[in-house]
């Protein structure tokens, strides 16, 4: 779960990533991230304004994507609706109950990671074989290392800037691994959970970028979709800006953390992550009960990835 920070205007690091894009000479529109189909690409967002004095553009990490041939063939699995996610995968009862009385169709499920903050005893192949029979749509996620900037102590495993690629890389490995161990294959989408972390450090928000490159080209190169889950005001407002500048392989989906309460996926650029690729978790930490089956959740709206 994202703690996410408010800000009144856009990040620091945010800032000196965009600012790549003029430093690269002031090219033109970038891609949309992973419209669909996979192969296609429409025009970006514009430049950003001229660098201030005395800042220093970053340069945007770029990494061959073959994999993202592999997807083309792949069928895609989208929902639109509203979902929720559990700190831990319920009890197939509470999933049987909730699927006829509550609004949800899709659940938010921690497949994998060292630093998941809660145990998974129910997390088995047969669960996740019983909740998709009665129609639920998974989105699997993974909980590994967190920004070096990160503050909390519960997650104390963090990205090294200098290894970031290549610690993407692992983690990716390990979801795919624990994503086939549940009968989740290819062509479903991994979501990779950065937690939020303060803005404003430049070279924090590069190690995150570079982790989440090396994530995405991995999973591109197993037949994965690679998704993005952070904080609005941290991990994607500096994702955003990592893509207006050129950086790449980037997640072809978004999952936004906000908690306004307002169930609509339209906080993100409206030339990124378009074409059903967004998910926005709107509310956090709330109790809901359920044909008597009471569970403690985050609330998200969905248009989005979800597992085949």
């Amino acid at each position: 779960m994202v703690r996410y920070l408010r800000s009144t205007a856009i990040s620091a690091s945010a800032l000196v990533l965009l600012l790549a894009t003029d430093a690269a000479g002031g090219a033109g529109p970038a891609p949309v991230i992973a419209p669909a189909p996979v192969a296609a690409v429409l025009p970006g967002a514009a430049p950003a304004a001229a660098p201030p004095p005395l800042v220093r553009a970053l340069p945007p990490t770029v990494l061959p994507d073959q994999g993202r041939a592999k997807l083309a063939a792949e069928p895609q699995t989208v929902f639109t609706g509203s979902g929720f996610d559990a700190c831990s995968a319920p009890s197939l009862d509470a999933m049987r109950a909730w699927r006829g009385a509550s609004p949800y169709g899709a659940i938010g499920i921690y497949t994998s990671g060292r630093q998941r903050a809660c145990a998974q005893t129910r997390l088995t192949r047969d669960w996740v074989r019983q909740v998709r029979a009665l129609g639920w749509r998974l989105l699997p996620t993974h909980v590994g290392r967190q920004a070096p900037c990160f503050a909390g102590d519960h997650k104390p495993d963090r990205i090294d800037p200098a290894k970031a690629v290549q610690q993407g890389r692992e983690e990716a490995a390990e979801a795919v691994r624990a994503a086939r161990a549940l009968g989740l294959g290819p062509g479903s989408p991994l979501y990779l959970d950065i937690e939020a972390y303060k803005p404003g450090d430049p070279g924090c928000a590069k190690a995150v970028i570079d982790f989440t490159v090396g994530w995405t080209q991995a999973l591109h190169g197993a037949g994965y979709f690679a998704g993005y889950y952070s904080s609005l005001d941290s991990g994607v407002a500096d994702l955003v800006a990592a893509a207006r500048a050129g950086a790449g392989p980037l997640p072809d989906a978004v999952w936004y953390a906000r908690w306004d309460g307002k169930p609509a996926t339209d906080a993100l650029p409206a030339t990124l992550w378009t074409e059903h690729r967004r998910a926005h978790q709107h509310v956090g930490d709330r109790q809901e009960k359920y044909a008597g089956l009471q569970l403690t959740i985050d609330a998200d709206q969905l248009d989005t990835l979800v597992a085949r």
